[in-house]
């Protein structure tokens, strides 16, 4: 690790995944729903773990840790444009969960906690969109998430505006940070993507612009609808995994803006 990187600080909620452990770790009911966790030191480790998903519907929960991360840029200058919509999610799961980011850790700013009894790392990478992976590479090597756990939130202009899309893996879809990210984790896509749609520059708009623009007051409420239901999305699939309610998901949010 480099030594720029902070541990979390030892009030905070502590990471294990049993996926790593010779044994399950055994969770003793906490009616607060916060739960601490051992950390291993994966410091040596070069590389994110991955392993096949579960497809089974309704499972139980799975306590292998989540690394959910929105992509956006650091700074009043980009907040509430379409390219920092990553931000924005990570912000509003945030609130949903009672999760404080506090933490700087690889670049990232972060904050520890659970969704139900799951654990979750949420993450905003620090170092501007086109060197997202710079942070993300390292605290899924240190905190041991495997690359089916590495939930990536960014925007998405081949949909339409609040429109959401959950993927189980992906390709870059020529997203700098989506392509940053591949690169520092080993060149993997083999990890799942919550799409937001912010739609195509209109006319001969320059891409940079658009991107770099704020929603207008129609699309801002369309967007607001669209984060809170992305807050629900992500509980289910931290809980459940990509069961049959995300592939109706997915479809609901396809044809939520068609006129019958």
């Amino acid at each position: 690790m480099s030594s720029a990187t902070l541990s979390p600080p030892p009030t905070t909620a502590f990471f294990s995944s049993s996926f790593l452990l010779p044994h399950p770790i055994q969770i003793p009911f906490n009616p607060t729903r916060r739960r601490r966790f051992l950390l291993r030191d994966s410091s040596k480790r070069s590389r994110a773990l991955a392993s096949l998903p579960d497809d089974s519907e309704g499972a139980r929960p799975e306590y292998t840790p989540w690394l959910i991360a929105g992509l956006g840029n650091p700074g009043n200058k980009y907040q509430g444009t379409r390219h920092n919509v990553g931000y924005e999610m990570i912000d509003h799961i945030s609130r949903a969960e009672r999760i404080t980011l506090n933490t700087i850790q690889s670049k990232a700013l972060i904050g520890i906690g659970s969704i139900g009894e799951v654990p979750i790392l949420l993450v905003k990478p620090q170092s501007y969109m086109n060197y997202s992976g710079e942070s993300l590479g390292p605290l899924a090597a240190y905190y041991q998430v495997p690359l089916r756990h590495i939930l990536l939130i960014y925007d998405e202009m081949s949909l339409p505006n609040g429109v959401l899309r959950l993927q189980r893996k992906g390709g870059h879809g020529h997203h700098n940070g989506v392509k940053s990210v591949i690169q520092h984790l080993d060149g993997s896509r083999d990890f799942p993507r919550l799409c937001i749609g912010i739609g195509n520059p209109p006319g001969a708009m320059d891409m940079r612009a658009f991107l770099l623009q704020k929603f207008s007051k129609e699309e801002q409420v369309q967007m607001e609808s669209a984060f809170e239901q992305g807050v629900e999305a992500v509980r289910t699939l931290v809980l459940r995994g990509f069961s049959g309610s995300i592939d109706r998901f997915n479809l609901v949010q396809k044809y939520k803006y068609h006129k019958v």
